[in-house]
């Protein structure tokens, strides 16, 4: 697998997570979610979906930096 196919994983995976983590909080601060006086099973699930989308955003962030340190190594070793 080449580096650059990484790279691009990575910043996919990335920009998933922050769509996804941009629609969770939208949906906890709806104004649905205001007026109830118990959290409701939506606002549940988007919190639950909302710290996934935070995990995925990291492991993403991650790998990122995997493929940019392994870029590195390789241009040291072709130097």
């Amino acid at each position: 697998m080449a580096i650059n196919s990484i790279s691009d994983s990575a910043l996919q995976g990335i920009q998933r997570g922050m769509q996804q983590m941009r629609r969770n909080a939208a949906d906890i601060a709806s104004a649905n979610q205001l007026t109830s006086k118990a959290p409701t099973k939506d606002a549940v699930r988007a919190l639950v979906e909302l710290h996934q989308s935070s995990l995925q955003t990291s492991a993403s962030i991650k790998a990122f930096k995997t493929a940019d340190s392994l870029i590195g190594s390789l241009l040291d070793v072709k130097a």
